[in-house]
Order: structure tokens, then sequence, then C-alpha cells
């Protein structure tokens, strides 16, 4: 107890927390966006692996990390339009739509590193780009909330001003009004004029970028390298997330932060004596135990009522 007090006291656990949780909270957002509209982006997942690897990839050949991350958003947004033609032009399944396209970014990541570099586990002999991270004016000087909240990774506080955007889009804007309209009743929506799947396609492809920032930053932020199977389950977790967040998008940066700080205590829990294999489960067995009380919680209220 007195190990796990001490890690709590530290600044660079928190500070490992929000970035641990960066890339969940930008998928959750993606997710958040095409459930909306009443679309699940189930390839979140192959999303993040196909972006990570195409950011490395393209700084590799630019030499320019920003060219690098557009390249990253751009496979996303192909992705995720990819997936919006199989189901909302040809009206196939889009779980099992979703659940194709990451199994096809798992292989198709290990060959195209293979191609480029004939190492198929990771991509140290590519001379890729990191993100720049950013120093805070002040805030950066401010004893122990400085040391947690600055420094970090440009796409850390790229994800938190998504947050307030994604919310007044919702909130405020015509977009947002219409997502929600088509995901609530598609039949009312499209009686008032407005294309159910423009919409969807729209949702879709935002819901492709942002899964693509949160594959960017596994590469390019969190460290500086692809390596296959780099994102494990993040843009699975993101749907749990997502669904405890519902359509708040603040809500989604509180989910998001749960698996932020159990994967960030799960990483300092590795001096102990525990086997390595339970330690990095412990991510994944706090959000799956989180979730079912959550829909214990949801399912207990629903029958009250």
């Amino acid at each position: 107890m007195e190990a796990l007090f001490a890690i709590l006291l530290k600044e660079d656990f928190w500070f490992a927390v929000i970035r641990s949780t960066t890339p969940i909270l930008l998928t959750t957002l993606g997710a958040m966006i095409a459930s909306r509209a009443g679309a699940r982006n189930i390839a979140l997942e192959g999303t993040m692996l196909t972006a990570a690897f195409v950011g490395v990839a393209a700084s590799h050949f630019t030499q320019n990390a920003f060219l690098g991350l557009i390249c990253s958003v751009i496979s996303g947004i192909i992705l995720s339009n990819i997936i919006a033609y199989f189901a909302l032009k040809l009206k196939s399944n889009i779980i099992i739509s979703g659940i194709s396209l990451n199994l096809m970014a798992s292989g198709m990541t290990i060959f195209g590193l293979y191609l480029l570099t004939g190492d198929k586990g990771a991509s140290t002999s590519l001379n890729s780009l990191a993100l720049p991270n950013i120093n805070i004016p002040i805030i950066e000087n401010i004893p122990v909330i400085g040391k947690i909240i600055s420094g970090h990774n440009i796409l850390t506080y790229v994800a938190l001003v998504l947050v307030l955007l994604v919310y007044i889009m919702f909130k405020y804007t015509q977009l947002g009004l219409r997502i929600k309209a088509v995901g609530e009743s598609p039949e009312a929506a499209e009686s008032v004029g407005i294309s159910v799947n423009k919409v969807k396609y729209i949702a879709l492809t935002m819901s492709g970028a942002l899964a693509a920032l949160g594959g960017a930053f596994l590469s390019m932020g969190y460290v500086t390298l692809f390596s296959a199977g780099m994102t494990s389950g993040r843009g699975y977790i993101a749907l749990a997330t997502q669904s405890m967040a519902g359509a708040n998008p603040v809500v989604g940066l509180l989910t998001s932060s749960l698996f932020g700080f159990a994967e960030s205590m799960s990483n300092y829990l590795q001096g102990i004596n525990l086997p390595i294999e339970f330690i990095q489960m412990l991510p994944y067995l706090a959000i799956v135990v989180i979730y079912v009380v959550y829909c214990a919680n949801k399912t207990n209220q629903e029958n009250k009522a």
C-alpha cells in the first residue's frame, strides 16, 4: 500500500496518465461522432494501426513530421470511407465490415513494413520523425502542476481542444444537430430533407480522422517508431469508453482517463513481485470491470423506471 501511495505522489506518474489518455481520448471522440450518427465504427483499431504505420513511413520519406501526420489522417479518412461505402452503399453489415478492416490492417501494416525495411517487427531502420512537445509558458514554471501539464506532445493538447470543439459541434452547430437527428431517427431526418447517408459519411470520415490522430500519436509521440500490433486493442477500448460516455465528450475525457490511469499504474507496478503478464493485463481488466459495473447500474435504473 505504501508503494501505491508513493506512486500516486509522483509528478511523473500523473504526467504519464495524461500521455496514456491521449490516444484513447482521440479515438473515443471519433467513436462518439460515428455512434451519434447511428453508424458505429468498429474499424477504429485498424484505423489507428494503419495511421501509426503511415505516419512513420511518410515522415521517413518526407523528413517532415507534420506531413507524416497529414498522411496518417488521410489514411484514416480512406479507411473510414471504405467502411462507409460497404455499409451505406453496398448495405453490408457495418460490424462485419469493420472487423474485416481491422484484420486487413493488422496484416497490411506488417507486409508494408516488410516491403520497406525487410523487418516484420519494428521500424527501427526507418529515420522517422516525432511530433514536437510543447512547453506552456508561465504554467511550466508552476511547481508540481507545471511538470504534470506542460511538456506534452502537441497531439495531447489537440485532443483536449477537440473535446471542446466536439461539444460545441453537438450543441450549437447545424452539422452536430443533423448528426444527432440522423442517429435518433433517420426516417424523421429524411422527411425534412436531410440526406441520411451523406451525414453518416461525414460522421464516419470525422471518426476515421480522429482515430488516425490517435494512431499517429502512438508512433510519432508516445514512441518514435512503428511496431506490429502497437495499438494493443486501444481501438476496442475506445468503443467501451465511448459507450460509457454516451454523446458527452467531457465524460469521454473522464472515461478515457480511466484507461490512462490504469495503464500508467501498470507501468509503475512492473517493479513489484507480480507476474508481468498480470500487470500488463490490468488496464484492460480495469476497463472491463468498470464497463460491467456501468452496464449493470444502467440496467437497474432502466428496470426501476
